[in-house]
């Protein structure tokens, strides 16, 4: 009889495991740990954590914390986002993202809805979005801004083991710049492992409130590794 139930069971788990493998097509976690000088706070630091999950081979679901010390304050970003892939072939797709940002030491906060379309190719890629902003600051009447973002890449090498390219965009999982406030980096990804990734990212920054007019904001540096399984 308790052969007979382990049977059963064995049968019904493995049935289980296929059937979640079908609707589960791919899942990562990163880590990374970030430095950054910039004209406004100096020297600060950051560490955050992100996982996705791919359901379907259509639906991609993430969702990320980071945390940061500037000065004597620290800031607090999350971020959760839906991206869908409708074209097998193609890839063109359509994602919507919520982005909170908060400093707990000055009583702002400032929560922002971008709803984006994106073309992810192999060797380069483009996005475009507009961003629906609420700040508020000290308990006062949030401000709304509606802030078009762009981000662009290019990837000199590309392949199983190596990735090597440049990136300009004005946001990204956790912060929404504005539109003259946009970054510049080079980026490295290396796979040391089947499952593991180490990828380092050197970022310049640059600060601008109209248009494209822009200044030299600062410079970081972020490096972390990814697991797949």
């Amino acid at each position: 009889m308790i052969r007979k139930l382990l049977l059963m069971f064995l049968v019904f788990y493995a049935h289980n495991i296929y059937a979640l493998n079908d609707v589960i097509t791919g899942k990562n976690v990163e880590l990374f740990l970030r430095g950054e000088y910039d004209r406004a706070y100096g020297s600060n630091g950051e560490i955050s954590g992100t996982g996705t999950v791919e359901l379907f081979s259509l639906l991609t679901i993430q969702g990320g914390i980071a945390v940061g010390i500037a000065s004597d304050t620290a800031d607090i970003k999350t971020s959760v986002s839906f991206r869908y892939a409708p074209f097998m072939k193609f890839p063109l797709h359509f994602s919507t993202a919520y982005i909170y940002n908060g400093l707990p030491g000055y009583e702002a906060h400032s929560h922002t809805i971008i709803p984006v379309i994106s073309f992810n190719g192999r060797r380069a890629g483009v996005a475009a979005g507009l961003g629906f902003r609420f700040t508020s600051y000290f308990g006062e009447a949030p401000i709304f801004e509606s802030i078009f973002s762009f981000s662009g890449y290019f990837n000199f090498i590309n392949n199983e083991k190596l990735c090597i390219g440049i990136n300009v965009a004005n946001y990204n999982n956790f912060v929404i710049r504005n539109m003259g406030a946009y970054s510049s980096s080079l980026y490295g990804m290396v796979c040391i492992r089947e499952r593991w990734m180490v990828i380092g990212i050197l970022e310049f920054l640059q600060s601008g409130g109209t248009g494209l007019s822009t200044n030299f904001y600062g410079i970081s540096f972020q490096g972390g590794v990814r697991f797949t399984w």
